[in-house]
């Protein structure tokens, strides 16, 4: 309660100073305002494209139901990747198999786990075969000595035998439904990958509440980018892919520590399309500290710089295979917001200087309603809009939260480009897990 009271005083703080002070515009500060009003021009473009299109998806994925086959029920493979996953591994696995879907293959690869990742697996299969003995889904468990979860997911690769291959991360939690709402969007043969939904298990602290919110943002806006193709993150924790078309394309790429970011940006590279499913939900246990938080970051924004790199070719192409959605707004804008963050600091500093010397709070009691709507707008046409009732207290106090995952993207960015610059490389960052999952049945009342 003190968490949201500080959000709700700064920003009722801001409402008074907007009501009792009188605007004194001031000619030598108008330059300023127009240059930064330009600066952030592109990210404003994008930011209405994605309003204005995002609405359109429920409709529009009601219109291809209709044209999909009810008979559509290819094979599909569940590859999870562990190390030193003993707390929510078992939950992980029985929330897969609690999916019931009728042509299911698991596959868990232990990548050099030093806990009891091993002996909680292993009895777990047991148990489970014996209990029911002809009826079960097959269970696939590989033990190899640590090379990274690329590597890991490689190997269960090349054992899978679905038609469709799933990844989902040994700390998250599968929907009942999530698997027969990725699997959906393969009768489209043009189809080759598609993002689940994912959701932030661990809420009840603030740093839970500060995930639940960003997720929640930032998958909203994806159902824009499925209807342009031009999703290209599709995380690991909820990952469904073609399978002939991956391995065609050699697999998951060992050499960048972010392979889901790779792998799906290589897929847009060859022409395919990469769809979201916004009802495909996965729960996932987001770290539960700041310094978990920053380095989980760090490794996402240094895979994401280093796949930029690499598909540089991407940017403002004019080859018929690449989307121009992508390649002309997209991928230009994510990269031009790195370089803004960059700068963050000086253009805050620039901004409230002005707003606090000429009185002018419109622009910011702006952003707020503007950022409090959208948020009341994505958690209502959610399809989990009842799990992130919660957020709606947060939702008028949520432009302070972003403050704080600037900054955590913000050093995340340093410390990723000076190891680009030292030509460093980067390990996997690990975090304490305290299995959010670990009860079968209070997840069930998540779902």
């Amino acid at each position: 309660m003190v968490f949201i009271f500080f959000l709700y005083a700064l920003t009722a703080l801001v409402f008074y100073f907007a009501a009792s002070k009188n605007y004194m515009p001031m000619d030598k500060f108008s330059l300023i305002r127009f240059g930064i009003l330009l600066l952030f021009a592109p990210i404003i473009i994008k930011y209405i494209v994605h309003l204005l299109i995002a609405p359109w998806y429920p409709a529009v994925e009601l219109f291809r139901s209709r044209k999909r086959s009810a008979n559509y029920i290819p094979s599909v493979s569940v590859l999870i990747p562990a190390w030193n996953e003993e707390v929510g591994i078992r939950a992980t696995i029985e929330s897969v198999l609690n999916t019931n879907y009728p042509h299911l293959e698991i596959i868990v690869i232990n990548d050099g786990s030093t806990d009891n990742t091993h002996d909680v697996v292993t009895k777990f299969v047991e148990q489970y075969q014996k209990k029911h003995l002809k009826s079960s889904i097959p269970i696939r468990y590989k033990r190899i000595p640590n090379s990274g979860k690329a590597c890991a997911l490689n190997i269960a690769l090349s054992m899978a035998q679905g038609d469709v291959i799933i990844t989902i991360d040994s700390d998250s939690a599968m929907d009942p439904n999530a698997i027969k709402n990725m699997v959906k969007h393969f009768t489209d043969p043009r189809v080759a990958s598609v993002a689940g939904n994912v959701v932030i298990g661990n809420r009840s602290r603030p740093i839970g509440f500060l995930q639940q919110l960003e997720y929640l943002y930032g998958f909203y806006f994806k159902r824009a980018d499925s209807l342009l193709n031009a999703v290209y993150i599709v995380g690991g924790a909820a990952a469904a892919y073609r399978r002939k078309t991956i391995v065609d394309l050699g697999g998951f790429d060992e050499s960048i520590i972010t392979e889901d970011i790779e792998l799906s940006t290589r897929l847009q590279d060859n022409g395919y399309h990469v769809r979201y499913a916004a009802d495909a939900i996965v729960y996932t246990e987001g770290p539960s500290d700041f310094n978990g938080l920053c380095r989980q970051r760090l490794r996402w924004k240094f895979g994401r710089l280093l796949t930029f790199y690499k598909y540089r070719h991407l940017f403002f192409s004019l080859k018929r295979r690449h989307n121009f959605y992508l390649s002309f707004l997209i991928l230009p804008i994510a990269l031009f917001a790195e370089i803004l963050l960059f700068f963050e600091g000086i253009l805050l500093t620039v901004f409230y200087t002005y707003t606090f010397y000429t009185n002018d709070f419109a622009p910011l009691v702006f952003f707020i309603f503007l950022l409090s709507g959208v948020i009341i707008l994505q958690i209502l046409s959610d399809p989990k809009t009842r799990y992130h009732t919660n957020l709606l207290l947060l939702a008028p106090g949520a432009w302070v939260l972003f403050y704080v995952m600037d900054f955590i993207e913000y050093q995340a960015l340093i410390k990723s480009v000076w190891h680009i610059f030292t030509k460093r490389n980067l390990t996997w960052q690990k975090w304490v897990r305290v299995g959010v999952f670990g009860d079968i049945q209070g997840r069930s009342k998540i779902s």
